[in-house]
């Protein structure tokens, strides 16, 4: 019995804050590990300064915030297992997931269980859509829509590059596909019709027949609808054919790790990401803290502060820990306050008017750009 209970110690702090009995435990969903890992060590340290901070001030209607994090490695099979395990756990608030992938499927079973669910990064319309039109109240995200990103950048790319060669490619997935989907629609109602629409098979290693097509079609821009580890890959091997195009990505670059892979062939790259939150005051405390224990908080991570946050004024204002409950207190039309600004959720717990910027990539950082 001794040794059960220190396995089951052990395991509690690997999978977050210890909770006690009278502790509101949340869930932190998303890819802990796998080549997407960095994205989940963006939800890990947001989740985790905002339920210190939040703790540190008394907590939510007298109770500590705990978290419980789970591993879906951005894998649709397995974002199903974890929804499963935490909802058989009782717990009934969901930081997460990351990948629209592996959100659409989980969403089914917190809807089936009643657990209020807010993606801090997912942004395929088909989330919150569909949970609409199955009546479930309790799938929301505090993050942009692609349908709203391809509004503000497939216009922009149509103007810009107007009588340029696009090709626009996505890597088949939920959020590739959709991301890549959406900018097309809207650049192709501009006025700019793409040379070449393709998918590819994420996780390979060798693009160069990719590259040559691209070189033989004389492609100028390339909008790609996918992640960091392919993007960064892509890049290195259109260098080592002594070519260069412009390439334009949706929100997933927004990692140290593109440059990683990129290295300077990703000189230049531009990509849309909501107005930068660090940069606003309501940030600010949030970003010292957090950069001093010697992690940037950019991407992702103040998103799921925000969602943590949320959650917390959500239950305050319900004045119970009722996850359906705390769904309609924040879907009641009154703002929200976070570290990426005031929010104001729909009535299907999508954010109401989202605003973007395009940053470009140059020396290992990224900056937005005037547009």
């Amino acid at each position: 019995m001794r040794n059960i209970l220190i396995i089951g110690t052990a395991l509690g702090l690997l999978m977050g804050t210890a909770a006690r009995a009278d502790d509101l435990t949340f869930a932190v969903a998303g890819p802990m590990t796998g080549p997407l890992a960095t994205i989940g060590d963006q939800f890990k340290q947001g989740a985790q300064a905002a339920a210190d901070a939040i703790n540190a001030k008394g907590g939510v209607l007298g109770r500590q915030i705990a978290l419980q994090f789970e591993d879906d490695q951005c894998d649709p099979k397995q974002a199903v297992s974890v929804a499963n395990r935490i909802t058989a756990a009782g717990i009934s608030f969901v930081d997460g997931h990351a990948c629209s992938g592996s959100s659409i499927p989980a969403s089914a079973v917190y809807a089936e269980n009643g657990t209020l669910m807010m993606s801090p990064a997912s942004s395929n319309p088909v989330m919150t859509d569909d949970a609409a039109a199955k009546g479930w109240t309790n799938i929301m995200r505090l993050y942009t829509r692609d349908d709203a990103q391809g509004a503000f950048i497939g216009p922009w790319i149509a103007k810009e590059y107007a009588g340029k060669n696009v090709a626009v490619l996505h890597d088949k997935t939920a959020y590739g596909q959709g991301v890549a989907d959406a900018v097309r629609a809207t650049m192709n109602a501009n006025g700019l019709t793409e040379i070449l629409y393709e998918g590819i098979n994420a996780g390979e290693k060798d693009y160069n027949a990719l590259v040559t097509k691209l070189k033989d079609a004389k492609v100028d821009v390339v909008y790609f609808g996918g992640y960091h580890p392919e993007a960064g890959l892509i890049l290195r091997q259109t260098a080592e054919q002594g070519y260069k195009f412009q390439l334009i990505m949706p929100d997933s670059i927004a990692s140290p790790e593109f440059w990683q892979v990129a290295g300077p062939a990703g000189e230049g790259t531009l990509f849309v990401f909501p107005s930068d939150p660090q940069a606003k005051p309501e940030a600010k405390e949030a970003v010292e803290k957090i950069s001093a224990g010697g992690f940037k908080p950019e991407g992702f991570t103040l998103f799921s502060y925000a969602v943590i946050q949320a959650f917390a004024q959500g239950i305050e204002r319900a004045g119970s820990d009722d996850p359906t409950k705390v769904a309609e207190a924040l879907k009641n039309g009154e703002p929200i306050e976070t570290v990426v600004g005031t929010v104001v959720f729909d009535e299907k717990g999508d954010l109401k008017d989202a605003s973007y910027d395009i940053n470009r990539w140059s020396n290992g950082s990224y900056a937005p750009i005037a547009n």
